[in-house]
């Protein structure tokens, strides 16, 4: 069992996985060339597209990833907190495996390798079921994590499931699997929450909004904007809407969505928004609640903090929100109002990741608060327990 096993063979486990996807590397990127293929013929969105592609620079990225995990300190065993009562009696927290991790996730292939690694990391067991469309690169993908670790650890440590039918008798096994976390869009989370008899912990949309607020300085605005919708439009946490304070000037608006047209973005902007810009569309009430996972952003001209507040509080998703702004009162309110699991202040949205955040990768970004919120590491994919050592004591 892999509870049973120690660090050092998690470790070696995932140390190898590096290894065999080095060895494998031109069979992965072929494999995903059958899927992109596909893709293809089914006519799937350019975002889409560029989630399900491993390509060399990202394979040798995701290999560097592994590599990382591995040297990571381990969390199984640690010990938090201790406190000694005053007969002697010690109380310890200490940080142990969820358990049997259920993963469904949508489109991105490298999912496999980052949850495999995390799960060994923290001494679960994953169950993964990804979909149709990245159907090849997942078969490779798992193949090669489960030649590499089973000289270390069980090789069902690590599982794939593949039949969409397999997905509601998933949802049923609460006697063997410990929790749930879908990935994905809208129709896969509500589909999870309405079958699941497990625990689950999901990774929503990410509705993502930047608030501009009066007097920041507009090129720093401009590059944050700019790097948060277009670097990569088709991720969850690269910004959907943007709030423009009333007080920012024609002039910077348009210096403002220039940059973004420029960038070959779709704007769609409200009524009290004004620009010359032709690729300027007029935003419909559909467009506040819509993670575009594309080269499109939505803008607003709000009033002040509260509106912008206001408006994140209703149409936000719990995923990312980013204020630019020198006001330090302000920043402090949107920090106490605005309930997400990553706030950005004067930084780009992009930043809410596993990998920026130092954890080497993520399982996901949860976007509940129980068990975790944000990024999903090693630690966060652990819980704990209580370990009480006496003397013979006994209670009166």
């Amino acid at each position: 069992k892999i509870l049973m096993a120690t660090n050092s063979e998690r470790k070696s486990a995932i140390i190898n996985i590096a290894k065999k996807l080095s060895e494998n590397f031109e069979l992965i990127i072929e494999a995903n060339k059958v899927d992109l293929n596909l893709a293809k013929e089914n006519n799937l969105s350019n975002s889409l597209m560029d989630r399900l592609e491993i390509n060399e620079q990202r394979l040798r990225d995701l290999i560097a990833s592994v590599e990382e995990i591995a040297n990571q300190p381990e969390v199984v065993g640690e010990i938090l907190e201790t406190t000694t009562r005053d007969d002697g009696l010690k109380i310890s927290k200490q940080r142990v495996p969820i358990g049997v991790i259920g993963m469904i996730f949508e489109s991105r292939p490298n999912v496999v390798i980052d949850c495999s690694c995390l799960a060994i990391k923290s001494g679960n067991c994953i169950i993964l079921k990804g979909g149709k469309e990245a159907q090849n690169s997942n078969n490779i993908l798992v193949e090669t994590v489960r030649e590499a670790i089973k000289e270390f650890i069980p090789i069902n440590s690590v599982q794939l499931i593949s039949s969409r039918d397999d997905v509601s008798e998933l949802l049923k096994q609460n006697k063997y699997i410990d929790v749930i976390i879908p990935r994905g869009g809208e129709n896969l989370i509500n589909f999870v929450y309405k079958n699941s008899l497990i625990p689950v912990i999901a990774h929503f949309k990410g509705v993502c909004h930047i608030f501009i607020d009066e007097c920041f300085e507009i090129q720093k605005a401009i590059d944050i904007c700019v790097n948060a919708k277009t670097q990569r439009p088709g991720v969850c946490n690269a910004v959907e809407t943007v709030l423009l304070h009333e007080s920012i000037s024609q002039e910077n608006i348009e210096k403002l969505l220039t940059a973004l047209a420029n960038k070959n973005c779709e704007l769609r902007i409200c009524e009290n928004t004004k620009s010359k810009i032709a690729k300027v569309k007029p935003a419909t009430q559909e467009d506040w609640d819509t993670e575009y996972l594309d080269n499109i952003l939505s803008l607003k001209t709000v009033k002040n903090i509260d509106e912008a507040i206001s408006h994140i509080q209703k149409h936000g998703s719990h995923h990312t929100e980013a204020i630019l702004s020198n006001n330090k009162e302000n920043i402090q309110t949107f920090m106490n109002q605005v309930d997400a699991s990553s706030i950005m202040i004067n930084a780009s949205t992009r930043f809410n990741d596993g990998g920026e955040y130092g954890l080497g990768a993520e399982l996901g970004i949860s976007t509940t608060k129980l068990h975790a919120y944000g990024p999903m590491g090693a630690k966060e994919m652990t819980t704990t327990r209580f370990i009480v050592e006496g003397q013979g004591h006994i209670r009166s």
